[in-house]
């Protein structure tokens, strides 16, 4: 596939040498005294002298310790790698750096349904986190304490991450319309003693209230101490404190100064099975990475920088890397196609973005609504398009150039909430071919694995990463033997991250994600991405989306359903079945026709956007419905029962061979 891939941008010279990536490049010459002959090898050097690399990092970017390290990585395994040992440092204090240097430059940019347009500058920006971060000793918040969040993506949750790092306690973040359920099942694991939630919000023209639900889960915290509320729908409870009134004093700021590793958040897994996995991150860990992201994203603080997200998404943890290089961050909270599919790139074009990024998903919108930005609003000022989230079509990167910007960089990018980063993506200085990522990233020893676990190029294989990095876990809270982290990295290989994605490592040294590899096709030895039939089919005009699942049932040939979401006043007839199959077998092979054609709703989704083909390939394989999908979990959970009604119909066709 690789091979036809056709270069949609070239860097200019100006554009290539004037990248964080050359800049680095250029230091690596002048202090250590080493050159390079491509981007290959610069990859192959970061991965085999980690302590060369990643000291190299530390000192580019100039990241600071209060009590230096003793060594670089003290031990090298996987899990339980030891970085930075003796490191004592502070997350929260390098992010307002620029608050000494510049404090009337931006620091936040703010659009929000709910509360309009706000601005806060570098100089507020560190004023509010060392009022809050106050506010939060006062009340005995201490060196890892819990202190978890029901926000949006907002200047709040911004300020309120940022106290709590400072002061060494631990964070956690949910975005208000999770359900209840779902917010319980991660704040209970971590036993928070202060909460902050906002009390409703304005999306797509509508008050949503929670205050009922956030009474709820405060009610079902025993361990809570505090409770704050920024109130929208009404007034604040009885005995909470209002979040106004933590902003407004001026002290000095302190920063706790703690280990390289200790705590600075909780993340989860997507939850769709089973309580989700509390991923615990280090201080330092982050923010050596995404010091190291800056160079793969080329963020600078000229760049005011915009990723559209939730704040249930690790995008949102993820934006750090460009506040951290002191980049003016954008936040958009609201609908992004609410009053139509342009409104989101109206903020990009308003807000004169440099760098923009969402989720695969939302560009595929675009393109299917037909909309093209370039005719009407003025995107001089965007350099830089990022996508990630499920891997983006060879059709979205043609419409990100023909409807959005000829000349721009996009660099999708693919990692994940487990190491709060990116295994593969963006390299500025090199050309971007249609449906491929760029690189793997530096220091991240990525490679394809065969079934045999022996590296494969130019074929697909399991996504593997053979050496550790800072931003890996340091732990799942509450996995006190390491049992639960084991299981869920380093099962199939020993001493090796697996990932869960199947990927081909190109020739050249780019990428390309087919989609996860517990979601994988197996139609008669030859297996498959979800992502190449879902490109096919997807492509028709009849067709807004689509899931597909290969069935495996013991001593049978695998059952292969494709479900498809119509289009408004089309019907699945003979002739749309004819060109789904037609569309299938030209653009992946004739192997990979669905058994069946099946006409569903919705699609079943995350609430970061991702298909639920696992859950759904579980259900119908015959487990218990009510275990397979957390439903609070989902964006759309009445959308299961679609399928639960169509794993009942298939139940005796399934079964019959078996017993008869």
């Amino acid at each position: 596939m690789s091979g036809r891939n056709p270069i949609l941008w070239t860097p200019s010279t100006a554009r290539a040498q004037g990248s964080r990536m050359a800049e680095f490049i250029r230091w690596l010459n002048v202090e250590r005294g080493m050159e390079f002959s491509d981007y290959n090898a610069l990859w192959e050097w970061s991965i085999a002298d980690l302590d060369g690399f990643w000291s190299a990092i530390w000192e580019f970017f100039g990241l600071d310790s209060s009590v230096p390290h003793s060594a670089v990585l003290a031990e090298d395994r996987m899990p339980g790698a030891v970085w930075f040992p003796g490191a004592r440092l502070n997350f929260a204090q390098h992010m307002l750096r620029r608050a000494h240097e510049t404090p009337e430059a931006p620091a936040l940019i703010v659009q929000s349904e709910t509360f309009g347009r706000t601005e806060l500058t570098w100089g507020d920006l560190a004023d509010r986190v060392a009022s809050v971060a106050a506010r939060f000793r006062a009340m005995g918040v201490g060196q890892g304490d819990r202190v978890v969040a029901i926000l949006p993506n907002t200047e709040t949750a911004m300020i309120a991450f940022l106290a709590t790092a400072s002061i060494g306690a631990i964070w956690s973040l949910c975005a208000p319309d999770m359900g209840h359920v779902a917010i319980l099942d991660r704040f209970r694991q971590i036993e928070p003693k202060l909460l902050i939630a906002q009390d409703g919000y304005v999306h797509a023209g509508k008050l949503i209230d929670r205050r009922a639900v956030i009474d709820g889960i405060a009610a079902d915290l025993p361990t809570l101490q505090h409770q704050i509320v920024l109130p929208v729908a009404g007034n604040p409870p009885d005995g909470a404190i209002a979040w106004d009134s933590l902003t407004a004093d001026t002290p000095t700021p302190e920063f706790a100064q703690v280990a390289f590793d200790h705590p600075l958040w909780v993340v989860y897994s997507s939850g769709t099975t089973g309580n989700p996995k509390p991923i615990v991150h280090g201080h330092g860990g982050v923010l050596i990475e995404g010091a190291k992201q800056a160079l793969h994203q080329d963020l600078s603080a000229r760049d005011r920088f915009c990723w559209l997200t939730s704040s249930g998404w690790i995008m949102w943890n993820a934006q750090f890397a460009a506040l951290g290089q002191g980049a003016a961050l954008a936040l958009f909270d609201g609908a992004a196609n609410h009053p139509d599919m342009l409104e989101f790139w109206r903020f990009v074009a308003r807000e004169r973005l440099t760098y923009f990024g969402a989720g695969a998903a939302y560009f595929e919108a675009c393109r299917k609504t037909g909309l093209r930005p370039h005719d009407d609003l003025d995107l001089a000022a965007l350099r830089s398009v990022g996508s990630t989230g499920s891997p983006l079509s060879p059709d979205g990167y043609d419409w990100i150039y023909e409807a959005v910007k000829p000349d721009i960089w996009l660099a999708p990018i693919s990692g994940g909430t487990d190491l709060c980063g990116a295994f593969v993506g963006g390299n500025p200085m090199a050309p971007v071919r249609a449906g491929e990522m760029q690189c793997r990233f530096l220091g991240d020893a990525v490679h394809a694995f065969d079934e045999d676990g022996n590296e494969v190029i130019g074929q697909v294989g399991e996504l593997v990463c053979t050496r550790p990095l800072p931003s890996m876990p340091l732990y799942f809270w509450g996995d006190d033997d390491g049992s639960r982290l084991h299981e869920s990295y380093f099962d199939t290989y020993p001493g090796i991250w697996r990932h869960g994605d199947w990927i081909e490592i190109t020739e050249h040294g780019g990428a390309i994600i087919y989609g996860r590899s517990d979601a994988t096709i197996n139609r008669k030895g030859l297996r498959l991405g979800s992502a190449e039939i879902y490109q096919a089919v997807e492509a028709l005009p009849e067709i807004r989306e689509s899931l597909v699942v290969d069935l495996e049932f013991l001593g049978r040939d695998s059952f292969m359903p494709l479900f498809i979401v119509l289009a408004d006043d089309v019907e699945l007839d003979q002739a749309l079945t004819d060109r789904i199959n037609h569309a299938i077998r030209d653009a992946v092979s004739p192997r990979f026709l669905p058994n069946e054609i099946v006409p569903i709703a919705e699609v079943p989704r995350t609430l970061s956007g991702k298909k639920l083909e696992v859950p759904v390939k579980k259900l119908l394989l015959g487990h218990d419905p009510e275990k397979v999908v957390n439903r609070d979990s989902m964006v759309n959970p009445d959308s299961f029962d679609a399928f639960i009604g169509y794993a009942a119909r298939r139940n005796h066709a399934k079964e019959a061979p078996e017993n008869g």
